[in-house]
């Protein structure tokens, strides 16, 4: 693998030590060039309880590239309506190892505003 890639798996494997001693469900967030995919992931971190992505047909339907900050954004909104379906209000947000910026940070953005708190 390459520096960069295991700079960000650190980065990633740090953050989640701390999620693990809060002992709370996450929401996780992975970006590729052209898509992103977000999971609702329980306490004990084994189960994933919600995804969405810009795969869906219902995102790739209002977004015409996965890549963009508006598809992250959708992405956003779908996570939090699915997870409130499950009765969840609070997560602890993991970037994995992303920086906050972009579409990261859309994707947390429409979450928050969608009623997840984190």
């Amino acid at each position: 693998m390459h520096d960069k890639t295991n700079a960000r798996i650190r980065r990633a494997q740090r953050t989640r030590r701390r999620i693990v001693e809060l002992s709370t469900v996450r929401l996780t967030v992975h970006r590729s060039n052209c898509h992103i995919y977000a999971q609702v992931i329980d306490a004990a971190g084994r189960k994933v309880l919600a995804s969405a992505s810009t795969l869906e047909k219902d995102v790739r339907a209002a977004q015409a590239r996965g890549g963009s900050v508006q598809a992250a954004a959708e992405v956003g909104k779908r996570i939090a309506q699915k997870a409130r379906q499950l009765g969840i209000e609070s997560i602890a947000f993991d970037r994995a190892g992303y920086k906050y910026h972009g579409r990261v940070k859309a994707l947390a953005e429409a979450a928050r505003e969608s009623g997840l708190k984190f």
